[in-house]
């Protein structure tokens, strides 16, 4: 009973903001209840379901805003997944609430895809089969039957941008930057909300940055900042994982191998689409080592907003469905510490961004 009273400080009461938790007020609490989610989850946790009755009369409570222009126009919280004891084979599926459970959505309709890329791919159809899924209310897993998968996995690219935040620059008395600063992750490097971040044995200087992340959702070149939303599927959390020593010392100061090692791209818990994020520029962004909060900020410190990174971006390169872009880190990173602190076998790191949830990754 005790187990249930802490999780259900997740549970508002009807009529307040559930989406915009004030994170001066909740940090706590939501770490205490992510913490036992994760745990639990490790675990063969069973269902909570009055928790879940609850909650789902909360869960597809958006913001109107008529400037708004997302590529499906609905609040949805789009996940992959696998069944346990299935082989490993990927689903899709819509979360009925956060942390509730999942339709999936190729056993409501079997002509759908099973990868969330092949989903965005189809354009407004599989996009619309998804939002009929959900209202259906049928073919429902419970979250005990399920381990999520990142909400994108083998995309085209990882667009990953440096130095995007006011404080961040602040913190190492760098100048603000002009024109965004890209360079790129392999698309290898992605791994699961839930899932171990692996220690290289070619590293001594791991580091966290947790990032506010967004997904394209159809094709597009030279795109007006003016029509960039519209190309945008939906934001999640990511950790950009950093090998100092290789970013900063070697490989003749290129970031991309210090970026891009096995597992340096934690990525979930799920893509919640344009239109379920009031403003992804004014969420709070949060990371945790084990309970104690190291990065602290908002989106609102960003220099180059998500339209003006897809505009930027697309004069280069073409951007296509399930392209994954990690728009930069507040400050509060390790290497920047007086002393610096670098991650260690096992750490708990947590990311949390508001109104899109928490990836909590151990550090084996």
């Amino acid at each position: 009973m005790e187990l249930f009273s802490r999780y259900s400080l997740l549970v508002p009461e009807v009529g307040s903001p559930f989406n915009g938790l004030n994170a001066g007020e909740t940090n706590t609490k939501l770490f205490t209840a992510r913490r036992f989610h994760f745990f639990c989850s490790q675990q063969m946790r069973h269902p909570l379901r009055s928790l879940c009755v609850l909650r789902s009369l909360f869960s597809h409570r958006t913001a109107a805003n008529p400037q708004r222009r997302g590529v499906c126009g609905a609040a949805m919280r789009l996940v992959q997944f696998n069944r346990h004891g299935d082989g490993g084979g990927i689903r899709v599926g819509v979360e009925q609430g956060e942390g509730l459970g999942v339709v999936d959505l190729k056993a409501f309709d079997p002509s759908m895809p099973s990868t969330m890329r092949e989903l965005l791919e189809l354009g407004d159809k599989g996009l619309e089969c998804a939002q009929r899924a959900l209202s259906s209310g049928q073919c429902v897993v419970e979250r005990s039957d399920i381990r999520l998968l990142s909400p994108v996995l083998a995309p085209e690219k990882v667009v990953c941008v440096g130095m995007n935040y006011r404080d961040h620059c602040l913190e190492q008395n760098a100048p603000i930057p002009k024109e965004p600063i890209i360079f790129s992750k392999f698309p290898s490097a992605i791994t699961g909300p839930y899932d171990d971040i692996i220690l290289p044995s070619e590293s001594q200087e791991v580091d966290w940055e947790v990032e506010l992340a967004f997904v394209i959702g159809r094709r597009g070149k030279h795109i007006k900042e003016e029509d960039a939303l519209s190309y945008v599927a939906g934001f999640t959390v990511a950790n950009d994982v950093s090998a100092r020593d290789w970013q900063m010392k070697r490989n003749g100061k290129q970031w991309l191998l210090g970026k891009t090692f096995d597992s340096f791209c934690p990525l979930g818990p799920a893509l919640v689409t344009t239109d379920a994020v009031r403003d992804p520029h004014n969420l709070g962004i949060r990371c945790l080592v084990n309970g104690d909060t190291v990065q602290s900020s908002n989106t609102d410190q960003m220099i180059f907003k998500t339209e003006a990174l897809v505009a930027w971006v697309s004069k280069f390169v073409t951007l296509t469905p399930g392209d994954v872009f990690l728009t930069g880190t507040p400050p509060g990173v390790g290497v920047f510490r007086k002393p610096p602190v670098f991650l260690k076998k096992g750490d708990l790191v947590e990311c949390q961004i508001d109104q899109l949830g928490s990836i909590i990754n151990k550090v084996a």
